[in-house]
């Protein structure tokens, strides 16, 4: 039996695919989050196999939901499923261990398959994912996403600085130099460009 935790923040989605995975014979849902922190919290209460996660989700993402698993539980596959097709979100994706990655559009046996697969250690990317993936290099440091990122959250120079331990004049440089990298007008166009294309 595949034991699968879903991970997703909108509640109609999350239970629609418990309930489609639900019908397999091999697959059994054993835990539901809306987040990744508290995917990480069942993960420490479960015993998982797969986490079929959301990228876009609040307190933690999909991706650092990943990053995390990696460290923490590396014996748990992770598969992430999204509307979004962006090439960032692909490339860090694949350098945070995940192996399968899956859009939301995708048709039920899809997903089905993509979780028996992963299961068996074999990653599972759509060939048209794989190469936009290729075509699209992010320029951003990961100091650079932090402060941007934050930013984005509506954060003021000061308040990045004490959550990321810097100083206000190295935010700074790293959002001046996100907006220069991305040839974009302030740090609210360089977090929307970052955004667009997956890279936050």
């Amino acid at each position: 039996m595949i034991k699968v935790l879903i991970a997703e923040d909108q509640a109609l989605v999350r239970g629609a695919i418990s309930a489609l995975l639900s019908l397999e014979d091999d697959i059994e849902v054993i835990a539901e989050a809306a987040n990744g922190q508290e995917a990480m919290s069942l993960i420490e209460t479960h015993a998982v196999d797969i986490v079929l996660t959301d990228i876009e989700m609040p307190i933690m993402t999909g991706i650092e939901l990943a990053e995390k698993l990696v460290d923490v539980n590396p014996s748990v596959k992770t598969v992430i499923m999204t509307t979004f097709s962006r090439s960032g979100y692909i490339k860090r994706a694949l350098k945070s261990g995940v192996m399968g990655f899956i859009l939301k559009e995708a048709d039920s046996d899809e997903l089905v398959a993509a979780i028996r697969n992963v299961s068996q250690g074999t990653k599972v990317f759509s060939a048209e994912l794989a190469l936009s993936a290729l075509d699209d290099n992010d320029p951003l440091s990961e100091k650079e996403r932090k402060a941007l990122k934050l930013a984005s959250d509506g954060l003021k120079t000061a308040e990045i600085a004490e959550q990321l331990f810097l100083s206000q004049g190295t935010i700074r440089n790293y959002l001046s130099e996100a907006i220069a990298k991305l040839n974009a007008t302030n740090r609210v166009d360089a977090a929307r460009i970052a955004r667009q294309k997956g890279w936050l």
